[in-house]
């Protein structure tokens, strides 16, 4: 009788596999669909990618915007910015230079950050003649496609925090090279009475 019952058990769990495998489907890992550029034969084109309807207007990201997503005026490198810089543009500016740019140019912008100080290549000075004279497309188009051994951030900085990055860079080239003239006179009144 004990080996009717271990017989009768068997024969239970490989009834219960059976059922338990014949649910398993590969539907959801096997699904219909075209790899890019593979043939279809619905089409009369055999093509499983279909060509834009036309007169189609792409929305959302056109970037029609030169000025903004090249840098760039009358097809040269732009000489101002796209759009006003304010307190709020520079912070932005400051923080997202803190996170790309001040590991290699440091924090001050002379070219003296923590990867330089392991022993990479140190980059220039943001404060060299060069650059205090360069215009601020000729950033946008370094920051956009990189230099020299500086790689691109085209895909980690957006358009916008580009050219807060680079309003921060005038500023800390500002700061290094500020004359007492520069200072506005309600500041400078300030800094009389402090002395």
């Amino acid at each position: 009788m004990f080996t009717a019952m271990k017989n009768a058990a068997l024969k239970g769990i490989v009834l219960g596999c059976l059922v338990l495998v014949s649910g398993c489907r590969q539907d959801m890992h096997d699904q219909p669909r075209f790899e890019p550029l593979e043939a279809n034969s619905f089409f009369s084109d055999h093509r499983s990618a279909r060509p834009l309807i036309k007169g189609v207007v792409a929305r959302g990201d056109l970037q029609e915007d030169v000025h903004l997503y090249k840098g760039q005026e009358n097809g040269a490198a732009a000489t101002n910015f796209p759009f006003p810089v304010t307190k709020d543009v520079l912070l932005r500016g400051q923080e997202r230079f803190n996170i790309y740019c001040s590991p290699c140019h440091g924090q001050i912008g002379n070219g003296e950050g923590m990867i330089v100080q392991r022993g990479l290549k140190q980059p220039p000075s943001f404060h060299i003649d060069r650059l205090r004279e360069a215009s601020v497309g000729y950033f946008f188009t370094v920051i956009t496609s990189g230099f020299g051994v500086m790689f691109d951030y085209a895909d980690r900085v957006s358009p916008e925090d580009r050219w807060a990055i680079i309003a921060y860079i005038r500023a800390l080239q500002l700061s290094q090279h500020a004359t007492l003239d520069d200072v506005p006179a309600e500041e400078r009144q300030k800094l009389a009475g402090a002395h």
